[in-house]
């Protein structure tokens, strides 16, 4: 997969098992390792940088990915073969006119990747945001283009925020079993942008695409999630999970998704061979964990609150699929995305539900009174 932008192309593509005992002389894959092979042709005026953890926040180093295959007394060629994964690595700087070339060593991904690849120079930033299918893996078209699955005609593009969250309050409060009549969790946040945006942001946040079972029996338009990703906990620890579909909504052309977030019970403590994990009560945490890791993802431009889930106490739950209880302000998140970079400071906060202003009590389960 290539593309070009300001002067800089990139490549990347993925190296199976074959090709990395060829390029490598071990099969790295077995021990959990994704070599990623990058090349970057720098047609600027300037030296350009790329950091790695933009690709693979967890990236492993060289030495890391060497030490599992060394042998026993190893000595020289231990050694060796730590130089020689070095060499392969990608390095830094690309100076102008160069072309260099290198592997970066990341986590797995199933079927396709989506690559960020930032190339850094002075009050420069050259960001690009790459599919890449993965070998052997069983290929998703919808995650290699951007998916319509309503008609044209049954999509509606809203030019103003007004009207927009008119729209986003009359999506349905919670997604449903395959039948339609039993509700399932809450659909308590809505992701707005180009899909390379909204990924782009989640990767660099350390989120993978994860579906499990359980997640496939949550229904919204009558289909399964589009997308499932999981934040990556420690050691596999289970983690934030989000849930997402393609709305039949545009806004000012952009994609609209609507998600739902949730954590297990027991969050990074769960057991982490659980098929099956439960929805923990306090959705509204897990939906302003999610808030806050985006934040600090330099992808997020705007972020508003709107009703549409409708609130329920904690002495009042409501009951989801599995049996599971949850209470909630009855709030959706509203996030916009955007190419990258974007600091902290530049997030506009929409003066929609004035959710900002309120007292930090989760517990309340009052729209008005919950605070993050």
């Amino acid at each position: 997969m290539s593309a070009s932008n300001r002067g800089v192309r990139v490549s990347a593509s993925l190296l199976g098992s074959e090709d990395s005992k060829r390029m490598l002389g071990v099969d790295v894959t077995r021990t959990g390792v994704q070599p990623l092979w990058i090349e970057a042709q720098n047609g600027t005026a300037q030296p350009l940088w790329m950091p790695r953890s933009g690709i693979d926040p967890d990236y492993f180093s060289p030495d890391e990915v060497a030490w599992p295959n060394h042998t026993l007394p190893g000595g020289a060629t231990n050694a060796s073969m730590d130089s020689y994964f070095s060499r392969l690595g990608f390095k830094n700087p690309i100076l102008p006119g160069e072309t260099r070339s290198g592997i970066v060593f990341t986590n797995p991904d199933r079927s396709i990747k989506l690559v960020n690849i930032d190339l850094v120079g002075h009050h420069t930033l050259v960001p690009f945001s790459l599919f890449v299918l993965v070998p052997g893996g069983s290929t998703d078209p919808r995650l290699a283009q951007i998916p319509f699955p309503f008609p044209e005609t049954a999509v509606k593009d809203y030019t103003d925020l007004t009207s927009l969250r008119t729209a986003l309050e009359r999506l349905p409060c919670c997604a449903t079993d395959a039948s339609g009549t039993t509700e399932a969790d809450p659909l308590n946040a809505v992701g707005i942008g180009q899909l390379t945006d909204i990924g782009a942001a989640l990767v660099r946040r350390n989120y993978r695409r994860d579906a499990r079972a359980p997640d496939l029996a949550q229904r919204v338009f009558g289909r399964e999630p589009d997308f499932v990703m999981r934040k990556q906990g420690q050691a596999g620890a289970p983690a934030t999970w989000i849930r997402g579909w393609l709305a039949p909504i545009r806004f000012q052309g952009q994609l609209v998704y609507v998600a739902q977030v949730g954590r297990p019970v027991g969050g990074r403590f769960a057991a982490s061979g659980e098929s099956r994990p439960v929805l923990h009560e306090n959705v509204d945490e897990a939906r302003n964990y999610l808030i806050q890791d985006l934040m600090y993802s330099s992808g997020l431009e705007k972020l508003g609150f709107a009703y549409g889930v409708g609130a329920a106490s904690p002495t009042h739950p409501r009951t989801t699929l599995d049996g599971a209880t949850y209470y909630t302000d009855g709030l959706r998140a509203v996030v916009f995305f955007s190419t990258r970079p974007h600091s902290l400071s530049d997030v506009d906060f929409l003066d929609w539900v004035p959710y900002l202003e309120g007292r930090d009590t989760p517990q309340s389960g009052a729209a008005g009174d919950a605070g993050q």
